[in-house]
């Protein structure tokens, strides 16, 4: 029987609200990320005193990146911020192990996910980071975009929406296997990315596929009880009872039909156990919901 992990993780959407104006309607958010996602990362990881690494490797433009979240950390009275941009596998060396080891969580930024993998894939860095998380309670490995997309054991690397309900036009591979039986895709909503979703779990129906939009994420804690947070909704896909699929007979390029499929839409508020499969509200929720009602 797998042990469940003791430490936490933060899997976001992508354009989590940073303090420095709401993408949504143009409006200055500074006071907003006091109860936004960056603050739930801040508070599970212990607080601002805490060490944070932020690894930045996914991004094209790091120094652009590490400066954003230097800023968006620092209005929420984080300052030890360790930046760790790492560009190549020979850059993971018995310097950045020890730190990470120093660190109290860790955020992954978002660009390429394979950059992530094909970079810390197979090295001791990767496994301090799991032995941390699985051991570790107050261990919070928190991820936006690619950084959240590499969380899973299978892995999206490549697929745009319009070739998403046609047979290889979504790419996977491995991803760093931090919760499994998952497939996590991002900016879902804005993105259109709902085919996507379709096909990985249609190929893996043993997984649930999770689609976070913008400045939403869920905190998984247990490696399998999932918490929505942030402004938008999560879509679930469950292929547990998909009864007809064609998806290996038809010819790569060609469409494909299924039929069983069951999709769940969660908000704030609300929670998903990947083990049981099942759907809950939480009492704050539920209470809001009775008073709307009356």
């Amino acid at each position: 029987m797998e042990i469940s992990p003791k430490g936490r993780l933060i899997a976001i959407g992508g354009a989590e609200d940073k303090g420095n104006g709401n993408e949504k309607n143009g409006t200055d958010s500074g006071t907003f990320i006091e109860s936004s996602i960056l603050r739930r990362v801040v508070d599970e990881m212990g607080g601002p005193s805490k060490r944070i690494a932020l690894i930045t490797t996914a991004s094209s433009i790091p120094v652009e990146v590490a400066d954003n979240y230097r800023d968006a950390f620092g209005k929420l009275g984080v300052k030890d911020l360790d930046v760790m941009d790492v560009r190549e596998r020979k850059d993971v060396t018995t310097d950045l192990e020890k730190r990470l080891e120093e660190a109290d969580g860790v955020m992954i930024s978002g660009g390429n996910q394979l950059r992530l993998t094909t970079i810390f894939g197979g090295t001791a860095f990767l496994s301090i980071l799991k032995r941390r998380f699985r051991e570790e309670k107050d261990f919070v490995i928190a991820g936006t975009s690619a950084g959240a997309m590499c969380m899973s054991s299978t892995m999206i690397y490549q697929g745009q929406s319009a070739t998403g309900l046609v047979k290889g036009g979504v790419k996977m591979t491995t991803g760093l296997g931090l919760v499994a039986d998952v497939v996590i895709d991002t900016h879902f909503v804005n993105r259109g990315r709902f085919s996507r979703l379709t096909q990985c779990i249609s190929a893996n129906p043993t997984a649930i596929g999770i689609g976070l939009g913008e400045d939403t994420g869920v905190v998984i804690t247990g490696g399998e009880h999932l918490e929505t947070i942030g402004s938008g909704q999560v879509m679930l896909f469950d292929g547990h009872d998909i009864t007809y699929s064609n998806l290996a007979d038809v010819e790569e390029g060609e469409v494909f039909s299924i039929e069983g499929m069951r999709i769940h839409i969660i908000s704030k508020g609300h929670s998903y156990s990947l083990r049981e499969r099942c759907f809950t509200a939480t009492p704050n929720s539920q209470a809001a919901s009775a008073k709307a009602g009356a």
